[in-house]
């Protein structure tokens, strides 16, 4: 490895030639080297790229900036959204609390990269075009730069990616209620034999709690789209021009095309991320949802000859390395990992959501990694779990008539004709003598076969 010769204010920095980092970016990969993986999301770069495109704009527009530095430093941003420079962001989460390791990785790429675009050399500290600081990070601060780009990078996130997943299992879930609404089968409360409900009408509860889950995060989407940029190190926005809160804001939606707006209070925007908190609190409420789907799909069908077997899911894998012919229920599990995961997150985001001291929270890459993480797997994994089981689920007839016809619940709707006591004292004869309710409320007199026919009608109880 070659290197090149790089300064800060600390000293000179010894940086790999060929990369465009520098020496804060150098520091920062040396000094934490902690874990093979969790480098700082790549989405968060990307928000940084609209970020420092938007302010280069702004500052020029304010007469800080000159027009062939705006230009050059909107080229490299615009290389950066483009993916071209991905290899140049090496950091993990596990550094400063702020971000600031990460802001400069982008400011010293971008200024570097202007460097080379304007036919200079990297490492010839003679003369430089672009400074990091001066330019790229002009009338900001990381602390504010840093919570902006978590919440650029977590709405589009959730726009892009997650609601619509969310949303197209939510769909797929409803299709197949309106599928199964006439399939009478027996209902289950405390794991053990109730009474009557639809195949319909148990998917139709799935559908609701997914509705309520994705209103909740659209909800949430409100909060989320304040934008702490132009706060720069506490909030006051000390070395920021009047306007340039509102001005960067309005260009940042013009690039990334999302209604983003200047936070109510940039002191709460960057000292917590209660909005983060809120919006991955959804994610949460969904995972819980799924949890509870996904088991009762692969409880419902479990089997194929000891279990409930009620509906068949897809046959996507052979399930044992043992045992010829064995399949089993795979996306309900992935997905159930998955919602474990994020339920997860959802506490390791509380913890650090609440890790702010005075005017700064100091959490902000382990929260930006765990949402983004959360949101994006959540995404995956509603989509796989739509396409690879919930759309190919299907009634299981027999069993559900099978089911039905020998349940002893069915005695239930007898509490208005011979009341609770009778009818449990049938329910329990049947159960002890392996006969039929119709057989022992005959045998006991409490009712004639016409008139238990006419009220024990499991059609009707639904």
């Amino acid at each position: 490895m070659t290197y090149r010769i790089e300064k800060d204010t600390l000293g000179n920095v010894k940086v790999p030639i060929n990369k465009y980092w520098g020496a804060q970016t150098e520091r920062s990969r040396n000094n934490f080297k902690i874990g093979p993986e969790a480098s700082m999301p790549i989405e968060i770069i990307y928000a940084f790229a609209f970020l420092k495109k938007a302010s280069a704009h702004v500052n020029f527009e304010l007469g800080l900036l000159s027009k062939k530095k705006k230009d050059i430093i909107s080229s490299v941003c615009d290389e950066i959204i483009k993916e071209k420079l991905d290899d140049q962001f090496p950091l993990v989460i596990w550094q400063t609390g702020s971000g600031t390791h990460t802001n400069m990785n982008v400011n010293e790429v971008i200024s570097n990269r202007a460097h080379v675009l304007m036919d200079g050399k990297l490492g010839d500290s003679r003369v430089s075009y672009i400074h990091p600081n001066d330019d790229v990070n002009m009338s900001q601060s990381s602390n504010d730069t840093f919570s902006t780009a978590m919440h650029i990078a977590s709405y589009k996130k959730l726009v892009e990616k997650t609601i619509p997943s969310i949303k197209k299992l939510k769909e797929v879930l409803e299709e197949k209620s309106k599928l199964f609404q006439n399939i009478i089968k027996i209902g289950r409360t405390h794991l053990m034999d109730a009474i009557p409900i639809t195949l319909g009408q148990e998917f139709s509860g799935y559908v609701s709690q997914i509705d309520h889950g994705l209103n909740a995060l659209k909800k949430s989407l409100d909060h989320l789209s304040e934008l702490a940029i132009g706060g720069t190190a506490v909030g006051t926005g000390l070395n920021a021009p009047i306007g340039y809160d509102i001005k960067i804001t309005e260009y940042i939606c013009k690039y990334t095309g999302f209604p983003f707006k200047v936070a109510k209070n940039k002191f709460a925007a960057i000292a917590s991320h209660d909005a983060i908190v809120e919006s991955h609190n959804a994610l949460k409420q969904i995972a819980v949802s799924l949890i509870k789907i996904s088991n009762d799909i692969r409880f419902l069908s479990s089997g194929p000859r000891s279990g409930i077997g009620e509906i068949y899911i897809p046959e996507n894998e052979p399930g044992s390395s043992i045992m010829p012919g064995k399949v089993n229920p795979t996306q309900c599990e992935s997905i159930m990992m998955v919602c474990t995961q994020i339920m997860g997150n959802d506490m390791a985001i509380s913890i650090a959501g609440s890790s702010g001291n005075f005017e700064l929270n100091v959490s902000k890459p382990l929260i930006a990694y765990n949402f983004l993480q959360s949101s994006q797997l959540i995404a995956d994994s509603c989509n796989s779990f739509s396409s690879h089981c919930v759309m190919g689920i299907k009634p299981n007839y027999r069993r559900i008539k099978e089911f039905l016809d020998k349940s002893l619940m069915l005695v239930t709707v007898l509490n208005n004709c011979i009341g609770y006591e009778k009818s449990a004292e049938i329910a329990k004869f049947a159960y002890k003598n392996n006969t039929t309710l119709k057989e022992e409320a005959i045998r006991l007199g409490y009712l004639t076969v016409d008139e238990f026919e006419k009220f024990v009608n499991p059609s009707k109880m639904v």
